[in-house]
């Protein structure tokens, strides 16, 4: 059975930072791209960075230079490193694991970024 199970989320001031993990289980991690979403309320879902099986890693316009993907492949781990936190960040984030034309998707982790 395939899991995938995001953590870390939270409620945080503007300016901070959090660092969400998504463990998974039930596929060989280290050949899956690895990828962070996140939904806003009444809003599309968006891509906010991805990582590849050989650890090449794209990011949405919005968040680059603030927002740092990992992946620890012997822990089957992807990591989201979030800095200098804004309100527009807040929102569900869920990570999906990718090959071929098959993928999984996690329930996600709120991230509410308020004073």
């Amino acid at each position: 059975q395939v899991q995938l199970v995001e953590s870390g989320g939270g409620l945080v001031q503007p300016g901070g930072s959090l660092r969400l993990s998504c463990a998974a289980s039930g596929i060989m991690f280290r050949i899956y791209a690895m990828t962070w979403y996140r939904q806003a309320p009444g809003k599309q879902r968006e891509l906010v960075a991805g990582i590849t099986s050989s650890g090449s890693t794209n990011y949405a316009d919005s968040v680059k230079g603030r927002f740092t993907i990992s992946r620890d492949n012997p822990k089957n781990t992807v990591y989201l490193q979030m800095n200098s936190l804004k309100p527009e960040d807040t929102a569900v984030y869920s990570c999906n694991a990718a090959k071929a034309r098959t993928d999984y998707w996690g329930r996600g982790t709120q991230v509410t970024v308020s004073s």
